[in-house]
């Protein structure tokens, strides 16, 4: 298996070793590797039969799966990323509609964890449902099991996409729409599962700054040291939702995400640039903020066997890199799998080794 090492920068360094020495790093300064859509299991191979004889390409893209959360987080993995869908009543989503396509599936939530009202957590309704954690409810409770019981561990970076899109195909569930109030209740699962103590908050960075981007700006991000058993969240969204998360909470006062907000705006810090060959990412990450790019997408890169992206994302100095292959596919035959040297998924970040 080739594991990719960003062959001339830094060397991996212990994550331990990174907080016990007199250059205690700022959180900006390290660069880890995490997964994407980190709760998806595989779809029953007898639906995704129907799906890849009804459309090839989109079957493809769905063709991966991950071991459960607190797994990734033993290999050394530390951002995951979450998919949330707002079910205010329960039930939204208990019955997919895959079930009627293809008879004779396994059942995907024995205990009934749909059926209760609050956020769930899985890929696409009626298709791509199964999940290793199918509440958000649950998610957090297997995120702070694993904290509490690894004390010291790196902070976890946690992408967390909102999804309310409408489901252009008849007949299929159309999303829950996320409003203020929505919102809300997202930012007080998250501190009632979690636990503030837990989380790093736009307010714990800004600090005395006038605006989280200026204290970003001032390299005003808390050190290892200080981020031991924490978690960060940053929403995945723009427009419609990132304002309505924004609405009344100038600079994120008083939230518990990031908001992937645009330079010189007041929320900046935490962003998302998927194009890990986007050239202003070297310049985002050198003025302080931090940047979450992806090594593949669509299983497009490990089906070739092309790491260009990886070795871009690692060169940019991206400080998350998002993967669905640490390790190998046991979908499809190649070798891609990423890593830093070692197989670390942990390390200085080389855009600031001088």
């Amino acid at each position: 298996m080739k594991l990719v090492t960003c062959v001339g920068l830094l060397l991996v360094l212990p994550a331990i070793a990174l907080i016990n020495k007199k250059d205690d790093l700022p959180i900006n300064q390290i660069q880890v590797i995490g997964s994407h859509n980190s709760y998806k299991q595989a779809i029953d191979p007898a639906l995704f039969n129907v799906i890849k004889s009804q459309d090839p390409v989109a079957a493809n893209r769905l063709d991966y799966e991950h071991i459960p959360m607190p797994a990734q987080l033993d290999l050394g993995l530390r951002n995951l990323e979450i998919d949330v869908y707002a079910d205010e009543k329960g039930g939204k989503y208990a019955h997919p509609r895959g079930f009627e396509q293809v008879k004779g599936q396994p059942a995907f939530d024995k205990n009934g964890e749909m059926n209760k009202p609050g956020f769930k957590v899985f890929h696409v309704p009626d298709l791509d449902f199964r999940s290793s954690a199918l509440t958000f409810v649950v998610a957090l409770q297997q995120l702070k099991k694993w904290s509490e019981a690894h004390p010291d561990h790196t902070p976890v970076f946690i992408t967390l996409e909102v999804k309310d899109d409408s489901i252009k195909r008849k007949g299929f569930t159309q999303p829950e729409v996320f409003t203020s109030k929505t919102f809300d209740e997202l930012d007080a699962v998250i501190i009632e599962n979690l636990g503030k103590e837990h989380i790093i908050n736009p307010d714990r960075v800004r600090g005395q700054y006038n605006t989280l981007e200026e204290a970003v700006l001032a390299k005003n991000w808390p050190k290892l040291s200080q981020a031991k058993g924490k978690f960060l969240f940053v929403l995945d969204a723009k427009d419609r939702k990132r304002a309505t998360y924004i609405q009344g909470h100038p600079s994120l006062k008083g939230r518990v995400l990031f908001a992937n907000a645009e330079p010189g705006t007041p929320e900046a810090a935490l962003m998302i640039r998927n194009n890990p060959k986007d050239e202003q990412i070297p310049e985002l990450v050198k003025k302080g903020y931090i940047i979450r790019t992806r090594a593949d997408a669509d299983t497009k890169q490990a089906r070739n066997n092309d790491w260009r992206d990886f070795e871009a994302a690692c060169k940019a100095g991206a400080q998350i890199i998002t993967t669905d292959y640490y390790q190998k596919s046991t979908h499809f035959k190649s070798d891609y799998a990423i890593s830093f040297t070692d197989g670390k998924y942990f390390r200085a970040n080389p855009l600031f080794k001088n």
